[in-house]
């Protein structure tokens, strides 16, 4: 099994830099998945309430045998569940459905800056913080401008900030806000879904000088640009060989290589406008 570094959140909480996520995995396929990823030596698990899985994940975790301690789990709340109360009761829905008394991160899933209560929401999350019912409190797919307004309005910085970045994407500008406010990256679709990024000619090169996979290439840039990463699969080879990026370094050209693939597109919907 690799050895799986950690990255310190900035509130003293460690969390795994490379974990499984189970984004569309049918609730049927979600408890034998993630067993397979405890297995293969994930220990870091990314669910959310919108992808109506948690209970496959709670399932495994409590057929594991693994220490509750061992285990880093973070879940997101639903769209339909901005505000206070709301998400006051989500949390406990989640931690019901997941079979806990606590996770390790829970995050507001989009901001829907049209809707104006990311604020009032972050506040409850707070108050989850606070209670214990979740280790740290984040956000994902926040940009700057909703990041501003909750350091100017609330108390507590996000601690993660969950967002669409890959090759093709990799949100400079944003990462570097995050490394000013001590806010950790967490990278979804690290892949940008495969296809024609994994099939450019300047990855498979490397792929082949260091004798691994055009995907593994790409997680072990994402680990060394510090961020998290959780790719998702259901296909048992797949999952143990996507963490096998432990064992090997990129050379510095070779990350600048990766860089050049950049072609500020995204593949998910922009966050100023969803919702």
């Amino acid at each position: 099994m690799s050895e799986i570094s950690t990255v310190k959140l900035n509130n003293g909480v460690p969390i795994p830099q490379f974990g499984f996520g189970v984004f569309q995995i049918e609730p049927a396929q979600t408890a034998d998945a993630v067993k397979t990823a405890f297995d293969a030596g994930y220990r870091h698990i990314d669910t959310a309430q919108m992808y109506r899985n948690e209970e496959g994940v709670g399932r495994a975790i409590a057929d594991s045998g693994i220490p509750r301690d061992e285990i880093f789990v973070t879940t997101k709340l639903d769209n339909d569940l901005h505000g206070h109360a709301e998400a006051l009761k989500a949390i406990e829905e989640s931690l019901d459905r997941l079979g806990l008394d606590h996770v390790d991160l829970f995050l507001i899933h989009w901001p829907r800056p049209k809707e104006d209560r990311y604020v009032e929401t972050w506040k409850a999350f707070e108050q989850i913080l606070a209670d214990g019912r979740s280790r740290a409190i984040g956000v994902s797919n926040f940009q700057s401008a909703h990041l501003e307004r909750l350091a100017a309005e609330s108390d507590i910085v996000p601690a993660v900030n969950q967002i669409e970045l890959h090759p093709r994407f990799p949100q400079a500008e944003l990462r570097a806000h995050h490394r000013g406010h001590a806010i950790a990256t967490q990278a979804w679709s690290p892949l940008a879904q495969g296809g024609d990024l994994l099939a450019d000619d300047r990855l498979t090169a490397l792929a082949e000088k260091y004798g691994k996979t055009p995907a593994q290439i790409v997680l072990r840039w994402h680990i060394e640009l510090g961020n998290i990463v959780f790719p998702k699969s259901v296909t048992p080879e797949r999952i143990r060989e996507n963490i096998e990026v432990f064992d090997f370094e990129l050379a510095g050209d070779d990350v600048a290589t990766i860089g050049e693939l950049e072609t500020g597109t995204r593949i998910g919907p922009d966050p100023d406008e969803f919702g």
